[in-house]
Order: C-alpha cells, then structure tokens, then sequence
C-alpha cells in the first residue's frame, strides 16, 4: 500500500547527498514523497562570479525545485530559517536554525507532518554527520516535531562509517580529487556499522540521484578548492554507482538486525492496520537529553 514519506534537511542540496535515492525509488514505487528544509541556504559557498547579479537563497529554491522535479517529490516546502553557516552563527543572526527553540522549530515541521499524515520521517543521526550546526538542529528539531505530530516511523539519514572510509580510500587516489578528501578527514563522522537498521539499495536510481545533485550548480562553484558536488560527480559512472548506490538509516526504536533492511516502510508494512508501538515519550526524552548536552 501507498504511504506517505517527509524527508527533513537543513538547506538545498543536503537531500541530494544523503537521501536522493531513497526519495527517488519511494516516488516511483507509488509513495507520496514530501521535501521539507529548514533553510534556503543562504549561507552556502559560491564562487563570485556565481553570486554576481543574483541572490543565493532565491537561485538555490531553485536549484531544490529541480532537484524535487527529478526525484518525483510530490510537495516541497521550506520552514523560512536562515542558514546558520558551518561555523557557529554570529549573535546577531536570529533568525539563523542553528539557534532556534526546538519546540517553536518543530510544531512549524508537525504541522507539515499532519497535513501530510506522514508515516515516515528522514532527519540527521545525532551529531549531524560530519556536525554542522544546522543539521544537528535537523536531528533534534525533527525528533520533537515526530513527537508532536505521532509520525510512527523515524529514520536517521547517515552514512556507514566503515563504508565511507573504504570510498574515500578509492575516491582519494582518483585524478584530480583534492588531498583533504583523505579518509583520516571524516574518521569520526556519521554513524558505525552496527548501530545501522537500513541499507537501501538505491543503485537503480543512481541517474535520478547524479541528476539531482548536479542541479545544484551554485553549490558546485567556489572562488578555491573543490566542493564536495563537485568532486562526486566527477567520479566515474561505475564507480559513482559503487560509491553511492546504497544510502543508510538508523531507524528509531528498531534494533539493528542481519540482514538489514532495505525497505524504509517495513516497519509499517510488518504492523497490521499501521498500529506502532507508540514511541513519542521516547522521542521526547531523547530530544531533550540531546539539546542539553
């Protein structure tokens, strides 16, 4: 049967990265498909001649309609943040996610969650992946807002640690690749093997997923150095599908079995009439033991 699935990102292009695929199979499966972002990402680095005559938040909504267009996203909407860049947002930026009330944040992202009656929800794993502060507010935001909507699946968005050590490895010696794409760089980031739920096998929809992170142009520019769109979609084909055929989650509740699962839906699918084991008290103590720390 048909179900609903809200994917929740910081800024445009994040859920061409991390989750594309996902969006992209569950689309043509049959599934609604809901594209939200805290941000317009006008923080993002361009290059100067990107930025000439144009404003970023405005090119990269556009960037992020086309990316949803590819990947069959039913509805996109942003909560209106500003992005709060990589370092931590100067005092005056109030408006900036990273240092938004969490509550106030995500009865925004409920309501959405409610509209949409979603079954699913994507954030972040807890540190944000690699621990930019809007995608740890992701993680946090999203969680409060599940509790509040009673979304009855949750799935954290990471990436296999082990796996992306034995990428970069490859990726690393492929030509022209910067040297800070080493694999010591991103040794502690993401999520180990054994505390994964999911691996979904995306390989089918690679195209979609090259397509959609390749309509980010702005975020492919830089004035120096290489950014990350860019270097991935220099890589060849076969080894692009290699590389990023698969895409990772750590459900919420669920103990990590062998083999995991491929299917985001399976818990809904192994519950009869969509009764879930009501989780939200959960949801709401690991929030609030997650934004005091």
């Amino acid at each position: 049967m048909p179900y609903t699935l809200v994917s929740f990102h910081a800024h445009p292009d994040d859920e061409a990265l991390l989750t594309a695929g996902t969006l992209a199979r569950a689309a043509a499966e049959g599934h609604r498909v809901v594209l939200v972002v805290a941000t317009a990402g006008g923080s993002g680095l361009a290059s100067a001649a990107m930025l000439a005559g144009c404003d970023l938040t405005e090119r990269r909504w556009a960037e992020l309609l086309r990316s949803a267009a590819v990947l069959g996203c039913a509805r996109v909407e942003c909560l209106g943040y500003d992005d709060s860049g990589m370092t931590e947002a100067p005092s005056g930026a109030e408006r900036a996610f990273a240092r938004q009330d969490v509550d106030e944040a995500a009865a925004r992202l409920a309501d959405i969650l409610r509209e949409e009656r979603a079954d699913v929800l994507t954030i972040y794993d807890p540190v944000g992946g690699y621990g930019h502060p809007d995608h740890v507010q992701v993680h946090h935001v999203g969680m409060r807002a599940a509790t509040m909507a009673g979304t009855a699946v949750v799935l954290e968005a990471t990436v296999d640690r082990s796996r992306l050590q034995r990428a970069l490895r490859i990726i690393h010696y492929l030509p022209g690749i910067p040297t800070d794409f080493a694999p010591a760089r991103l040794a502690g980031a993401y999520t180990a093997p054994d505390a994964l739920t999911h691996r979904v096998d995306v390989r089918r929809y690679v195209r979609q997923k090259r397509a959609a992170m390749a309509a980010h142009v702005s975020q492919t520019s830089a004035d120096s150095g290489l950014r990350t769109l860019t270097v991935l979609l220099r890589i060849p084909r076969p080894v692009f599908r290699w590389v990023l055929g698969r895409e990772w989650y750590v459900e919420y509740g669920r103990t990590p079995t062998e083999p995991l699962l491929d299917n985001i839906f399976a818990s809904l699918a192994d519950t009869p009439d969509h009764t879930i084991i009501d989780m939200t008290n959960n949801y709401a103590h690991q929030s609030e033991d997650a934004v005091g720390t």
